[in-house]
């Protein structure tokens, strides 16, 4: 992400999507919520972007917004999936918006044997509903400029091969993975995943689901390279 105006981008009261950043408008659900919620007064800033790397600096003012910076674009992350199955109460809301914080692009609802929660019908598309609700919010408030994609659910063997799973005890090097599965409470069943499909931990202990998805999630996007920086300190091309 890039550098320019970054302390104004996070002192501002808020980001939020707009469809054209040259003239910038809130709808009325968002102008609201900067005005009623969070109080915003004349002459204080918001960040508004397209979803799409674009983003500008706004003044508030009485009637509406008015640019104070130019337009700008942030380079993309490189793309990384979490395969999350859904979970019991807001468990796996959380994971989705931590997930959102620490860089990954996109997330897929895993339908696993074991799952325990009601993923069908109504039931569904609220959850669905919910969770990119969720990822846009968490989107602003970390200053990601690219929207997260919550993707349409998949089952266990629809997983594409090149996603690993996550698996207590593996010893599978975490090289180059750009995609990781995330079990529900009770874990894979036996025999859920082909033999041949790669393994990777998460630790030495036991996570809770929700959990393990922000952690790998962590350890997916940063081994990307979406973080910036190596462990060494020296900046990722």
């Amino acid at each position: 992400m890039t550098i320019i105006e970054w302390p104004r981008r996070v002192a501002a009261v808020g980001q939020f999507h707009v469809r054209d950043l040259g003239s910038p408008e809130l709808d009325s659900d968002d102008d609201h919520h900067l005005r009623k919620v969070l109080r915003a007064r004349e002459g204080e800033e918001i960040v508004v972007t397209d979803g799409r790397g674009s983003w500008a600096l706004c003044a508030v003012t009485e009637r509406g917004l008015e640019l104070v910076t130019h337009v700008h674009l942030d380079p993309a992350s490189p793309e990384t999936t979490l395969y999350l199955s859904p979970l019991k109460g807001d468990r796996a809301e959380w994971a989705v918006a931590k997930a959102t914080e620490v860089g990954v692009t996109r997330v897929v609802p895993l339908i696993s044997e074991r799952m325990v929660v009601k993923f069908k019908g109504d039931a569904r598309e609220k959850t669905l509903s919910r969770w990119r609700r969720i990822a846009a919010e968490a989107t602003g408030q970390c200053r990601r400029t690219y929207d997260v994609e919550i993707a349409a659910p998949v089952r266990v063997g629809d997983v594409p091969a090149w996603v690993a799973i996550a698996d207590f005890g593996a010893k599978g090097n975490w090289q180059g993975v750009r995609g990781v599965a995330i079990g529900p409470e009770g874990g894979w069943a036996a025999n859920e995943w082909d033999e041949t499909r790669r393994r990777v931990g998460l630790g030495p202990t036991v996570l809770r689901a929700e959990t393990a998805g922000v952690v790998a999630a962590a350890i997916v996007a940063f081994q990307a390279g979406g973080w910036g920086f190596a462990l060494d300190g020296t900046q990722n091309e």
